[in-house]
């Protein structure tokens, strides 16, 4: 049974999903019927905004010299890698999980840590788009305030975390290869 599962775990989870919204729709169940439209509204979402995603971030990927990216947002580049990881993170639009292949690529090509994270935070709740949203619902003094409390805390976790992780030998991988990852004083093995 264990090693069914490990063969065929994903298939297992989306035969369950299936066969729960056919009982769902069968007998009335109305949550179940929410799960479903929310989850049918999410995969559209996703399925038309992650093509486009990874075209940009191939053609980023092929333009964008390495050493660029190093210079600009590097290790070294201090007050002004901040600014600009901001700055990128500000205008872009889509859901979070956008922000990922893209953090990924400024790392693989020489992004530090540090402007990972000050990204990925930026990202998430500093969009220009969410930004007007924001202001028309909560007002613009509610926005500064929330913005200016959040952007110091982002790029104090992007510290925290460039230290956390310096000498830890921080990988990120791709996913292509499927590797076991166990540790001498832990039972846990890792799946990537």
């Amino acid at each position: 049974m264990k090693g069914f599962l490990k063969k065929h775990g994903s298939y297992v989870w989306l035969t369950a999903f299936v066969i729960l919204t056919i009982f769902s729709f069968m007998l009335g169940f109305n949550p179940g019927k929410a799960v479903f439209t929310n989850f049918t509204q999410s995969f559209i979402e996703m399925i038309t905004f992650v093509p486009f995603l990874f075209i940009i971030v191939g053609l980023f990927d092929v333009w964008v010299p390495k050493e660029e990216i190093r210079k600009h947002i590097g290790q070294e580049s201090g007050i002004k890698g901040i600014v600009l990881v901001v700055l990128l993170a500000m205008l872009q639009a889509g859901p979070l999980y956008g922000a990922f292949p893209v953090a990924y690529l400024l790392y693989r090509k020489g992004a530090s840590i540090r402007n990972i994270f000050i990204y990925l935070g930026a990202f998430s709740s500093m969009k220009i788009p969410m930004l007007g949203i924001e202001i028309g619902y909560l007002g613009i003094k509610f926005s500064l305030i929330r913005t200016l409390i959040s952007l110091p805390l982002f790029i104090a976790i992007g510290y925290l975390m460039e230290h956390y992780l310096k000498n830890k030998h921080f990988e990120i991988r791709d996913g292509s290869q499927k590797t076991e990852v166990s540790h001498e004083d832990s039972p846990v093995r890792v799946r990537t």
